[in-house]
């Protein structure tokens, strides 16, 4: 049995379910840990970082009840924030989605397509999955499992990622939406990832610039294939707004930007000599995605920029911490 007729039986049998593990979307919601545990290696280089001492040293610090249970408390709490997050978008995007054709990073997860649910079924998951998140956030909170900078830098995230997709701020639709999510994503995801263990400082916002500069490229390219049904719907991103070449010009703009800021911030010592190179990870994927973008639909070279970065550099991170 092939895993695509296992998953036609599941939609078949159990619609309701798997639209809500689709529209989850398990992949950008994995993205999101890692990105978050990017933040928390950043945590044991210590300072410039972080003020105080490194939060761990050895793997051994890795594993310990200090560290270790905050770290998963901080995932703990993250979870419903990034599935409500992507719930309110589903929702606010079906007019859209029903509209474009999917690639396998745009368009929507096709949940509603498959299943034949309506939207209203994604508002009552979004109300849902919102409850549950201010939940777990009180319990978090209120059992000191998460510092209150890091609860704050949560309910940033939430609330912003639900202005990004739900009227009536919908500041995706008003050419606002990308630069939200790429500070999300990019500054404000990864900063959580220390506030959970460790004070950042200003140092620390500055070193998740050159990737952040990145996500702002993936989401250029993410949002290119479904520019024209976004437009039919009013749905002003920036791929509606601008013509092809201020797209690609952007795109160089941002891509220079990562490259500009990592150089600088190795030379002022905020970024480590192995960070710093791993963020030349990145390159070879964002040179071709320059040369594909608004001349294909598929944002492939631009979403592997993103990806292979975000693993890499954590990677990187946590070897210049504690040796992993």
């Amino acid at each position: 049995m092939t895993i695509s007729s296992v998953r036609l039986r599941v939609v078949n049998r159990l619609p309701r379910l798997w639209a809500l593990w689709a529209a989850s979307r398990p992949s950008q919601v994995a993205l999101v840990v890692l990105v978050y545990l990017l933040g928390a290696g950043m945590s044991t280089a210590g300072p410039p970082l972080v003020a105080g001492a490194a939060t761990a040293a050895t793997p051994a610090d890795v594993t310990a009840p200090a560290f270790a249970s905050r770290v998963l408390a901080g995932t703990v709490a993250l979870l419903p924030v990034a599935v409500t997050i992507h719930y309110a978008n589903e929702y606010a995007d079906a007019d859209t989605d029903a509209l474009t054709e999917r690639t396998p990073f745009s368009g929507g997860s096709g949940a509603l397509a498959r299943t034949g649910l309506t939207r209203l079924f994604l508002r009552g998951a979004t109300v849902a999955a919102l409850s549950l998140s201010a939940i777990v956030i009180a319990v978090v909170a209120g059992t000191s499992r998460v510092p209150p900078a890091a609860v704050g830098l949560l309910v940033a995230i939430l609330l912003a990622g639900l202005a990004y997709s739900l009227s009536p701020v919908a500041l995706v639709r008003r050419g606002a939406g990308e630069f939200v999510n790429t500070a999300l994503g990019g500054v404000l995801l990864p900063v959580y990832g220390i506030a959970v263990v460790a004070t950042p400082t200003g140092a620390a916002v500055l070193a998740t610039v050159p990737f952040a500069a990145v996500v702002g490229c993936n989401l250029l390219a993410t949002h290119w294939p479904d520019r024209r049904a976004d437009e039919r719907v009013g749905k002003r991103t920036l791929a509606v707004r601008w013509s092809p070449v201020g797209i690609r010009r952007a795109y160089v703009a941002l891509a220079g930007i990562a490259g500009l800021t990592t150089a600088a911030l190795w030379a002022g010592g905020v970024l480590p000599t192995t960070v710093a190179a791993a963020h030349l990870s990145a390159f070879p994927f964002l040179v071709w995605g320059r040369t594909t973008l608004t001349r294909q639909r598929s944002p492939l070279p631009s979403v592997l920029a993103m990806v292979v970065l975000a693993l890499v550099v954590t990677v990187a991170w946590w070897n210049v911490g504690v040796g992993l």
